[in-house]
């Protein structure tokens, strides 16, 4: 009988018999060496190489239940996953690994092993230059986008998609930790610094404006199947050389707003500007280094908006869309929801349960205070100014306009 004929949650020795007798991706299975890697809240992730010839590969497997609470959630969400990224492989093959197998049973995903890539915010946490990511992540942005809208695809095979990736848990879970509990712990799920809660009262909760705000930004992502989005495109879901890109892990992927994946990878570089900050004792280096940081970021806004621009007018085949007036109308909403959802990204990862390594490394409850006003002001910014905001230069403008209100 077939062990893999039913699905169970797979270890270490089980993935060996997997992808030696399943997969018969090695020859010999004394020789498969395992290990888990994944380090995240919802699946399960295991390298399997072959100690003798070093071929590996990458076995990404979804449970019933969820890694980190144990509480049940559909599986459907890895075969969302391989299909996006079979996708992206379509439109965006430099970006992605590659994808070998998707089993439905043990709802197992087996990729290309990108080991020698390293996690882009462990990366920049380590200071370092990833002088080609800008250009990158903005070409994969615009190809990944763009070919998933109501104006460049068949209406009908869009309408198609939109019901084909509806992704039902996981966005209830996007639509009550970005953009629910932030504003009003209304699930209790906000972890907040005793020494921060009195500012977090008066500058989040108190603050009907910016709740009226985030509310409707919380509407628009429920109700606005712009595009096939990642879903969750932050650093930790980036892999990055010195010279190449490579995206993963778009099991949060729906139709929405084009503007929560752009503000999604924006607003984590935030976090890699205020840590930087704080941990750098040398002025210089520090100085050298935000001035790297502050020319990604208006590099990403800028190149996207120029990239955006020019794919428009390559692949736009509504005849209404066609209107110059209608393709800058267009690109101005996506810029203004890319501003706000960057807000909602720095706030939900400031005081929401699922924290960034940036500010949970940091010992310091002086400097986590500061980091806290930081973000939660620049979070404040992008969300109730986000009409205005459309440059790379405005991002930067709010650093040190934020620095003085401290």
């Amino acid at each position: 009988m077939d062990r893999f004929s039913e699905h169970f949650r797979m270890d270490e020795e089980a993935i060996k018999v997997y992808v030696a007798e399943k997969l018969k991706l090695f020859e010999n299975i004394e020789d498969i060496k395992v290990s888990e890697i994944g380090d995240g809240n919802i699946n399960y992730v295991f390298r399997a190489e072959d100690i003798k010839s070093k071929k590996s590969v990458v076995i990404k497997q979804a449970d019933k239940l969820l890694r980190s609470s144990g509480r049940p959630l559909d599986v459907d969400r890895n075969r969302i996953e391989a299909e996006v990224l079979k996708f992206y492989g379509e439109v965006a093959s430099d970006y992605v690994p590659k994808i070998y197998h998707y089993d439905e049973v043990m709802c197992a995903l087996t990729m290309e092993d990108i080991s020698e890539y390293e996690n882009l915010r462990h990366g920049l946490m380590k200071k370092k230059i990833y002088k080609n990511f800008a250009e990158d992540i903005t070409t994969f942005m615009v190809n990944t986008l763009i070919s998933t809208m109501d104006i460049v695809m068949n209406p009908w095979k869009k309408k198609e998609d939109v019901k084909k990736y509806i992704n039902i848990e996981l966005c209830d879970i996007t639509e009550k930790l970005v953009f629910t509990d932030p504003y009003t712990n209304h699930f209790g799920t906000n972890i907040v610094l005793d020494e921060s809660s009195e500012f977090v009262k008066k500058e989040i909760y108190d603050d009907e404006e910016l709740v009226f705000e985030a509310g409707k930004l919380k509407y628009k992502f429920m109700n606005n199947p712009q595009s096939l989005l990642h879903g969750d495109l932050h650093s930790g879901s980036i892999f990055v050389t010195e010279s190449k890109t490579k995206v993963i892990d778009p099991e949060f992927a729906f139709y929405g707003p084009i503007g929560y994946d752009l503000g999604n990878v924006v607003g984590n570089l935030f976090f890699s500007y205020i840590h930087s900050d704080i941990v750098m004792s040398d002025e210089v280096e520090k100085r050298a280094y935000l001035s790297y940081l502050e020319t990604t970021i208006a590099e990403i806004m800028d190149k996207f908006t120029e990239k955006f621009g020019r794919a428009y007018d390559e692949k736009v085949i509504d005849p209404m869309a066609k209107n110059p007036l209608y393709k800058r109308w267009m690109i101005a909403s996506i810029l203004e929801d890319a501003a706000g959802m960057a807000g909602t990204e720095i706030i939900r990862r400031t005081i929401g349960d699922s924290k960034v390594k940036e500010i949970e490394s940091i010992e310091s409850i002086e400097a986590r205070v500061y980091m806290d006003k930081f973000l939660i002001l620049l979070g404040k910014s992008l969300i109730k100014d986000r009409y205005k905001i459309k440059t790379g230069k405005d991002y930067v403008a709010l650093i040190d306009k934020i620095k003085k209100l401290i």
